[in-house]
């Protein structure tokens, strides 16, 4: 009989895990957590399952384990995680996610949604609109004399971010979608036929089984820098480096800086630094438009020849490809345009009313455990085959499974608990004292047993590392 298909099946098998080693998952189920019309829970659970599974089963290759340790999803701890970027206080102060002009807005035909965030973003946004200063009135008197497509492709072409809300059937007719349908939800490619440097054999008392593998973070906002710190956690001695010149929201590198080192490199005056930590990497993790790093000879194909054996992950919202393949995007944006955002407003059959959205950025922090995932999957490949490779996600093809390949239910034969509702985020929330202040953060809901519970070290400040490996 052929198994029936689940959401933590369907993650695992797009990593290219074994499917005999799901048994080892066991999940303690919480209504409440993550209530949508979508199944953001089941995603979720999935994502993170599959990440859990790759780090205890490398673990166990790594410190010679007669069985993987056994792996717990409890829909508390995820859910939690899943929107860190709101629970992060530093002392006591709560971040601000969206700025004033990040927002929906009424067009003459509908709705548009618009990403401002960044200083530059919102510079160009205004400059599209013809506003000369930050007043969000002003903003909303132009957008409503335009057609959503109109302010879409004007914002567009003058570098800013604006997407028009589209229902899911207009989205899977549009070009993008239909280049992202034709991609698997995690693409794999062998990069070269080198062997990757050995890792030596784990002992100690806690499993961190990415320990001494060197992560190259050239990754922003959320989606990478949740891969990344998600390494970090496992062991990984990650360094996030940053252009001196496009620093990273405070708040933002706090919320995923944890157990990372972080220092700014210009590729244009100071190549020699950025070589010379690129010649000692095991991975190399981008995040940032198709085509932006390639002018600096950081495309994947360039950085495997020059580290033979490199593992190299990439992510972007909507794919290397397509009409849309080398546009701007963020999770907020990428929900608008797939019809997640009419779904979640209840417009996907047409009816009036106002855009929703998830209850969490689920599809950066989802796609950022997957990544995770992929990566763990490859240094255990690499154990018996060596060779560079790399993998790649996308937003857009992530909010194509969640709208289209994902129904709600049990997880088939995995052990699961029933247990309380989800309703207080306290019991996955802890403090510590760091270099920004006293933090209250999320802890992770990656749980394996004899597997790390914390991060070895808290955020410091955006940008004061050295750039150099431990």
């Amino acid at each position: 009989m052929t198994p029936i298909s689940t959401p933590i099946s369907s993650a695992w098998s797009a990593v290219g895990g074994d499917p005999a080693l799901l048994a080892r998952v066991s999940t303690v189920v919480r209504e409440g957590a993550l209530r949508a019309r979508l199944p953001v829970r089941e995603l979720a659970r999935a994502c993170v399952g599959a990440c859990a599974l790759a780090a205890a089963e490398l673990g166990a290759r790594r410190a010679g384990l007669a069985e993987v340790p056994g792996v717990r999803l409890d829909d508390g701890a995820i859910a939690t995680a899943f929107v860190s970027e709101r629970h992060l206080l530093v002392d006591g102060r709560a971040p601000v996610n969206f700025a004033p002009l990040s927002r929906f807005w009424r067009t003459s035909d509908g709705w548009v949604r618009t990403h401002a965030n960044f200083p530059h973003h919102r510079a160009r946004l205004l400059t599209a609109l013809g506003v000369p200063e930050e007043d969000p009135d002003a903003v909303g008197a132009v957008l409503a004399e335009r057609s959503a497509r109109e302010v879409e492709e004007t914002v567009y072409a003058a570098g800013g971010l604006a997407v028009a809300l589209r229902t899911p059937e207009e989205w899977a007719a549009h070009e993008q979608a239909v280049a992202v349908a034709r991609r698997p939800l995690v693409e794999h490619e062998r990069s070269d036929t080198a062997r990757a440097r050995a890792l030596s054999p784990l002992d100690g008392s806690v499993l961190l089984p990415a320990a001494g593998v060197r992560v190259l973070d050239l990754t922003r906002v959320i989606a990478g820098p949740v891969a990344t710190r998600t390494l970090a956690l496992l062991g990984a001695d990650v360094l996030r480096v940053d252009p001196p010149q496009l620093p990273e929201l405070p708040d933002q590198h706090a919320d995923t800086g944890f157990g990372k080192r972080s220092a700014t490199v210009d590729l244009t005056t100071d190549r020699r630094a950025f070589e010379e930590l690129l010649a000692s990497a095991d991975v190399v993790v981008t995040g940032y438009r198709p085509g932006a790093l390639d002018r600096f000879g950081l495309s994947a194909r360039e950085l495997a020849e020059r580290r033979p054996g490199l593992i190299v992950a990439e992510v972007s919202a909507w794919g290397a490809y397509g009409p849309w393949g080398e546009r701007r995007g963020f999770d907020s944006l990428v929900q608008v345009a797939t019809g997640i955002a009419a779904t979640e407003g209840g417009m996907a059959d047409g009816s009036a009313g106002r855009p929703g959205a998830l209850p969490a950025q689920a599809l950066d922090h989802g796609t950022g455990y997957l990544l995770a995932a992929a990566v763990l999957r490859a240094l255990t490949a690499q154990l018996d085959q060596g060779y560079g490779r790399c993998v790649r996600l996308s937003l857009a093809r992530t909010a194509k499974w969640l709208t289209t390949g994902i129904r709600p239910g049990p997880e088939g034969a995995l052990a699961s608990e029933e247990a309380e509702a989800y309703d207080a985020p306290d019991a996955w929330l802890t403090e510590r004292d760091s270099a920004l202040g006293r933090l209250r953060y999320a802890r992770t809901p990656v749980s394996f047993a004899g597997g790390p519970v914390d991060w070895a070290r808290p955020p410091g400040a955006w940008g004061a590392d050295l750039a150099r490996w431990v």
